[in-house]
């Protein structure tokens, strides 16, 4: 999906997209205004613009539920930056035109996705940039411990800050905890079911506590194994003796991925860098995130020009 220097392979992060997205956006709309828009009533239908700034340092992330938001409200939005570019405040980052009761209408629910997409992208570029001068060249991603509901958007702000998303829900890959351990009981049995139900299509990934634990995952027949809570001098350790011992020189070689995670932040992660670690996962770069701040701006009429109000209540 991207490449190691975090930009798409092929098209934009945007292509992604099932069309399902449309669906989410109408069903924010309808939210936010279950019944009457009273504040429209007072603006009315003129034709208007308004002004998209950035307000704080970021990321932009979020242009397609931005877009779309306003397309549902028959407004159209011009970018004056791109998608995956960063800026400093205050930045005009996109102009919308439309009714301008219609601009207010999606005002808040455009500004709050594209605040918490773009804070999650920002998140996610800072941590890859930390690890990448840190000599680390293979894969950051995020979790599923997202918000029910938002998995999409949240999702789609970690592509664009150049990191993996994962698994995208339970369908999309096993992963085996310890509590299907302790229910199947064993790793081995737990592999076993697992591959025996997903068949060659569905990987399976095993959360480990110990070097012991990834050895049997492995020899299960794991596709991926999580070191999990490990110390960062426990990960080196126990991830070169996993590749030398199942690693292509090996008689018995199998093909695997070791995998990092347990509350990994900017300010431990460089003492888990090293080229036995495949993945690196992390919840921080997702979860508790600061938002990045945008405004929407109507532009005001030149002097003289007149205003539309509401109409009269009839009686």
């Amino acid at each position: 999906m991207v490449n190691s220097e975090g930009a798409p392979a092929h098209g934009t992060v945007a292509h992604l997209l099932p069309q399902t997205y449309k669906r989410m956006v109408a069903e924010w709309l309808e939210e936010d205004t279950p019944s009457f828009d009273y504040g429209g009533f007072v603006v009315g239908e003129e034709i208007s613009e308004a002004r998209l700034l950035g307000k704080s340092e970021g990321v932009l992330a979020g242009v397609p539920f931005f877009e779309e938001v306003f397309k549902q409200l028959d407004c159209a939005v011009e970018w004056h930056i791109k998608e995956g570019e960063s800026f400093s405040p205050i930045k005009h980052c996109a102009t919308v035109r439309g009714p301008v009761r219609k601009l207010l209408l999606g005002e808040r629910v455009a500004l709050n996705t594209l605040a918490r997409c773009s804070g999650i992208a920002t998140k996610s570029s800072r941590l890859l940039t930390l690890l990448r001068r840190a000599g680390y060249q293979n894969t950051l991603a995020g979790t599923r411990k997202t918000t029910p509901g938002f998995r999409l958007v949240e999702k789609y702000g970690m592509l664009v800050g150049g990191c993996d998303p994962h698994r995208q829900d339970l369908s999309a890959m096993t992963m085996l905890k310890d509590n299907h351990i302790v229910a199947a009981g064993s790793i081995t049995s737990a592999v076993r079911a697992a591959k025996s139900a997903g068949g060659f299509a569905i990987k399976v990934e095993v959360e480990c506590q110990s070097f012991e634990e990834a050895d049997e995952a492995i020899a299960a027949g794991a596709d991926v194994v999580m070191l999990d809570n490990f110390t960062g001098e426990g990960v080196k350790v126990a991830a070169a003796q996993l590749k030398e011992k199942w690693g292509r020189d090996a008689v018995d070689r199998k093909a695997f991925l070791v995998e990092v995670s347990g509350g990994l932040t900017e300010e431990n992660v460089e003492a888990y860098v090293c080229g036995d670690v495949d993945v690196i996962s992390t919840s921080s770069i997702h979860q508790g995130v600061k938002h990045v701040d945008f405004s929407l701006k109507i532009v005001p009429k030149a002097k003289g020009e007149g205003k539309e109000g509401g109409e009269s209540l009839g009686v």
